[in-house]
């Protein structure tokens, strides 16, 4: 297979070569490109003229790939990478694979490129299906799957992950009379509150702050130094009466909680907190989940450390995560559910402004029964308590 240029929407796709080593040596310094694909790290000149010379010609010979330039299409400057990093004839069938340089990012360069890189691959090539896989937590390649028109179809485990990763990945697929026209808006799964979920989860996760008393509540990620009171808090008898953490709870259940923390976070599902005191010592912890169905609903869950209970704690750290969730999540109702019979948790939602909606007869599935629970919700005029939000949420 020869290599071809592609013009469209302002960008030119063309062959690598030699002579942009200078650009992608430089390029391939930024953070997030080493952090999320599979280039060498430290990245030297010398692995750029090898791609330029050697990898990226052997896959347009043997056609194995099409791995191209993009470049401004009328001053020439390189921009990113847009490839075919496999074609598979005989299911006639392509992966796309990109990055954006960083002086060229918040154009919507990348968007472009994969569109015109999939219209060349269905009408040229006679491919009848894309595929598009990235690693969970690389947000910002997920929204230029989807705005290119990508379905995103699920998850499943990388066979090649990055170093470092959790290994776990988002698949999707595009195939022939899905690609947006140039200049057309993406599909309506990429609208505002996709994009402003997408900075958030695509970054660290932040610390809020409430106030308890006199003193102030961090809430931040759990971490391996909270794991020990992890483990005993969900040993404790008032949580396993509650709850549904594991009998009997050991340490590596609380390993297997982290790891689960940190998948959710990168997937964009939830945002599980620590409850840290003010010598940032843990006293609980607080999830949000957001609904798999309802975009604009999550529910909330809990539980505290024996020690601590009884101070304020679950009702300033509910005001302050419900109102992260509400003005940088862009959500619309927070629900909470507990057991019937539960009143220290119905006393802590009330406190922090949720209302008592009902009672679901038989609404939850506790260790192999039915129960009934009580449900609450809370809207974003109802948050009572103040709470201090981290100074760079959007």
């Amino acid at each position: 297979m020869n290599g071809v240029e592609i013009v469209e929407d302002g960008l030119r796709l063309r062959p690598w070569q030699a002579s942009d080593a200078d650009a992608v040596h430089s390029a391939c310094q930024d953070p997030d490109i080493r952090r999320w694909t599979g280039v060498p790290s430290p990245y030297r000149r010398r692995d750029a003229v090898g791609f330029l010379t050697d990898l990226a010609p052997a896959a347009w010979a043997d056609g194995t790939g099409a791995p191209f330039a993009v470049c401004d299409a009328v001053g020439g400057e390189l921009l990113g990478s847009c490839a075919l990093v496999s074609i598979d004839r005989v299911l006639r069938s392509g992966e796309v694979g990109y990055w954006t340089a960083p002086w060229a990012r918040g154009q919507g360069v990348t968007v472009r490129a994969v569109r015109a890189l999939a219209r060349w691959a269905f009408d040229t090539l006679d491919l009848r299906r894309l595929l598009w896989q990235a690693e969970l937590g690389n947000h910002a390649s997920r929204m230029v799957a989807l705005r290119a028109g990508f379905r995103i179809e699920g998850q499943l485990r990388l066979a090649d992950p990055v170093t470092g990763g959790g290994g776990d990945g988002w698949i999707g697929s595009l195939l022939p009379g899905e690609v947006p026209a140039p200049g057309a808006p993406g599909p309506a799964a990429t609208g505002t509150l996709v994009a402003r979920r997408a900075a958030v989860f695509g970054r660290d996760q932040p610390i809020l702050f409430a106030t308890v008393g006199d003193h102030e509540l961090r809430l931040r990620p759990l971490e391996v130094r909270d794991l020990a009171a992890v483990t005993t808090t969900c040993q404790d008898p008032e949580t396993i009466r509650w709850t549904t953490v594991p009998v009997p709870y050991q340490h590596e259940d609380a390993e297997s909680y982290l790891r689960v923390t940190r998948r959710a976070w990168a997937a964009g599902t939830a945002a599980n907190f620590v409850l840290a005191d003010h010598d940032d010592s843990y006293v609980g912890v607080i999830d949000l989940r957001m609904s798999p169905t309802d975009p604009l609903l999550a529910d909330v869950g809990f539980m505290v450390a024996p020690h601590a209970r009884g101070r304020g704690y679950v009702a300033a750290a509910l005001a302050a995560l419900s109102t992260w969730g509400f003005t940088t999540l862009g959500l619309a109702r927070i629900e909470w559910r507990a057991m019937v019979g539960n009143t220290a948790s119905r006393r802590a939602a009330e406190k922090a402004g949720f209302t008592v909606e009902g009672t679901l007869r038989a609404g939850l599935n506790h260790r192999g029964q039915r129960v009934d629970c009580w449900i609450a919700a809370l809207l974003p005029q109802d948050v009572r308590i103040a709470a201090r939000l981290p100074q760079d949420v959007p």
